[in-house]
């Protein structure tokens, strides 16, 4: 009797592998294969219903010098209900400790759809940053940029056609005296 469960159970697992995320709104995860090794993935947050992010800003820890450089530290979206919108809504997933925000960046009269991650690959015994760096590519297919120039820049993720419209980090808690990362990877959800 319990085996006839056991496979109603699996059964029901994997639909919803295969469709709740079309029930919650979501029809796909983007993600690259460069991000860094370090951290856990934190808390998701996503644009309200309907919404898609048109910009972004970035949480950037300049050089130390001799110091201990973590590089890209956050990103935070900014979602609206169109393109002509001027209401907006900030949404972030967790974050490192150092640097500041930049001004945000707009993608001009399209959406962001996908993106491409700097990371500095790990360094033995030298001062590892990882994520020090993000493109966005909009849907007019140019592209939204800020710019540092450490690390090596990765693939392009896959496309959110109908734009991206949730967030989800890997950071790297502060390591006290250790060396320190911060922001490893992301992944973005699509509309």
């Amino acid at each position: 009797m319990s085996s006839n469960h056991n496979g109603v159970l699996l059964s029901i697992l994997c639909l919803c592998a295969i469709s709740c995320t079309e029930v919650f709104g979501y029809s796909s995860v983007i993600s690259v294969r460069n991000g860094g090794p370090w951290g856990e993935w934190e808390y998701r947050e996503n644009c309200p219903k309907g919404w898609i992010a048109y910009g972004y800003a970035l949480k950037v820890d300049d050089s130390q010098g001799s110091g201990d450089d973590t590089g890209l530290n956050g990103i935070q979206l900014f979602c609206k209900a169109s393109a002509d919108s001027t209401e907006t809504h900030r949404i972030e997933s967790g974050m490192g400790q150092w640097g500041t925000w930049t001004s945000p960046k707009w993608c001009k009269n399209s959406f962001l759809k996908a993106f491409i991650l700097k990371v500095q690959q790990p360094q033995g015994y030298g001062d590892d940053t990882a994520a020090t760096d993000i493109k966005f590519i909009c849907s007019d297919d140019t592209i939204a940029k800020k710019g540092r120039v450490m690390a090596r820049w990765g693939d392009q993720s896959s496309a959110c056609e109908k734009g991206i419209s949730g967030i989800q980090t890997k950071v790297e808690p502060p390591q006290g005296s250790g060396d320190d990362s911060a922001l490893n990877d992301v992944r973005f959800f699509c509309r």
